[in-house]
């Protein structure tokens, strides 16, 4: 394989990155008001109160729009595959397209047709019919979250396909495999429950507006009441489930669970400490102004304590013989390419599993070629190649803690507001509200946090231990990758000032008039002095 353009590689990650996370700011709460509106929905059917069919067609209206812009993103995020990585595409295209294409046919296809029914059917179809249709679309919504993380999971873990050393692919061998990948399951279950967590305090928040503004007080009461409650169960829930991602991690990558760590050394349980924050020096390999909390780290990634949990340092030394021996890998492929003996086959298959770290090494091979190294420059180049299977601690270490703050944030913040809205004593809290109000985007940014953590973890690959990233790009010049990164970076900012605009626009219009006398029996009580028409005047 031969080396591309260092710069063109970095172009091109950023490139990706900056298009993932700008897609990923929509998807979350495309997850989560999918279920909120049929939450909604369901509670207009069984009480037939008219509110609820208001309050699903207000929330219904801002989800059409999130929707939109969301797919725009990511039909141009999706083509990036095969022009920016072709070399990716061609190593693990039958692996990664497989989930995409069914994503489309089975997911996409079938939530685009009922969103449709799900805005035009309200009198077209019966209230049974029209809940089913909403219902559809939040199974589709999820549906596609989860062949697109069920395609990413193989990147992480890849199951259920083998290399074909003549076709220098991976070949498709198992779709359960593929489909029950551990790790992809884990990480549906963890990412749409954030997407619910997102759409919480999105209902919330707007609710809370509301509130202070002493508008629409019965609809955003009620509207406020079952986000909160919606929100610290499923807080509750991504939090759990993030634990159970761990452990996966700490199982399949461990270098991804030390970075988040900041694990430069193997713990000595059961004393090591979780640490709750430092300053990790990637070039040193130490952390600089830790604060930690003993006893912690050892249960929370191992659940007993008694294992330890080996440190970056250890791993680097752990590699050097998989380098070596994907080396030898390497070599035999290349001479089986030029001979096909079987002899050469034979050493290939002996050496597979660390075909990865071979390439790997090319880098820092004279020519980049490991094929033809001497006996003396082969330790060079392992040492060279050692400090690479590590990903960038920093990065990883911050991000992670990030998200898991905001976690520990929304679970206080849900709890606190269920508490006030069960009590009927939110116009007395106008803090509170307030704080709901401007915590809308944090949900965002901790799922953005969380994909930082996921993606950064992996590196240097983009098929962990097979394909390292610096092999995976296109081989594109760097002015037509400065051009094209130039290009998404204005049409995916006019995409985001469009979402922006419009949700602005739509959220201060607000929904219809609908509040009632005290006397209706879809009054709630908000509590205070303002519980009375003439008070709240």
């Amino acid at each position: 394989m031969d080396l591309i353009n260092p710069t063109v590689v970095d172009l091109s990650r950023f490139q990706f990155a900056l298009t993932a996370l700008y897609h990923f700011m929509f998807v979350p709460l495309t997850l989560g008001l999918t279920f909120m509106l049929a939450a909604m929905e369901t509670v207009y059917v069984v009480t037939g109160r008219k509110i609820y069919k208001e309050m699903t067609q207000f929330w219904g209206k801002l989800f059409g729009i999130n929707f939109a812009i969301g797919v725009a993103t990511g039909i141009t995020m999706e083509f990036e595959f095969g022009t920016n990585w072709s070399m990716y595409s061609r190593f693990f295209g039958d692996m990664f397209g497989t989930p995409l294409a069914i994503e489309g046919l089975m997911a996409f296809f079938m939530e685009s047709t009922f969103v449709g029914l799900m805005f035009f059917g309200w009198d077209r179809l019966s209230k049974q019919a029209h809940l089913a249709v909403t219902y559809l679309v939040a199974l589709g919504s999820n549906l596609s979250a989860l062949w697109i993380l069920i395609a990413n999971a193989s990147m992480n873990v890849p199951e259920g396909a083998h290399f074909d050393p003549d076709t220098m692919r991976m070949q498709f061998d198992s779709f359960v495999h593929v489909v029950f990948n551990p790790d992809a399951q884990s990480k549906f279950v963890h990412t749409s429950v954030a997407g619910y967590v997102s759409a919480a305090l999105f209902v919330m928040g707007i609710s809370a507006f509301y509130i202070l503004r002493g508008q629409h007080k019965q609809f955003a009461a009620r509207s406020f009441r079952m986000a909160a409650l919606f929100g610290i169960i499923s807080t509750v829930a991504v939090i759990t489930l993030g634990d159970v991602l761990g452990r996966m991690d700490y199982e399949k990558q461990p270098t991804k669970i030390a970075a988040i760590e900041g694990l430069w050394h193997t713990s000595k349980p059961p004393y090591e400490p979780w640490i709750l924050a430092a300053l990790p020096d990637d070039a040193k390999q130490e952390n600089h102004f830790e604060i930690g909390v003993p006893f912690v780290l050892t249960p929370l990634i191992t659940h007993d304590f008694n294992t330890p949990i080996t440190g970056l340092h250890e791993l680097e030394d752990a590699a050097g013989p998989r380098i070596q021996s994907g080396i030898e890998a390497v070599s035999a492929l290349r001479r089986y390419g030029e001979t096909h003996q079987q002899a050469d086959l034979d050493v290939f298959r002996a050496h597979e599993a660390d075909m990865g770290f071979g390439f790997l090494a090319t880098r820092h091979a004279p020519g980049q070629d490991v094929t033809t190294l001497s006996a003396e420059a082969l330790p060079q180049v392992i040492e060279a190649t050692k400090p690479d299977i590590l990903p960038n601690v920093f990065v990883t270490f911050w991000a992670f803690r990030l998200m898991v703050f905001l976690a520990l944030y929304f679970f206080a913040l849900f709890a606190i507001s269920s508490y006030v809205s069960l009590k009927n004593r939110l116009e007395r809290n106008r803090l509170l509200l307030r704080l709901c109000l401007w915590s809308i985007p944090l949900p965002i940014l901790a799922t953005e946090f969380g994909w930082i953590t996921a993606e950064a973890g992996r590196q240097p690959w983009t098929v962990f231990n097979r394909l390292p990233t610096f092999l995976s790009a296109s081989t594109h010049s760097v002015s037509y990758m400065l051009f094209s990164l130039a290009g998404f970076a204005v049409l995916y900012s006019i995409f985001i000032a469009a979402e922006l605009y419009l949700m602005f626009k739509f959220a201060r219009l607000g929904p219809e008039a609908h509040d009632t006398p005290q006397t209706s029996p879809d009054h709630l009580h908000l509590g205070g002095a303002a519980s009375t028409p003439a008070a709240a005047h």
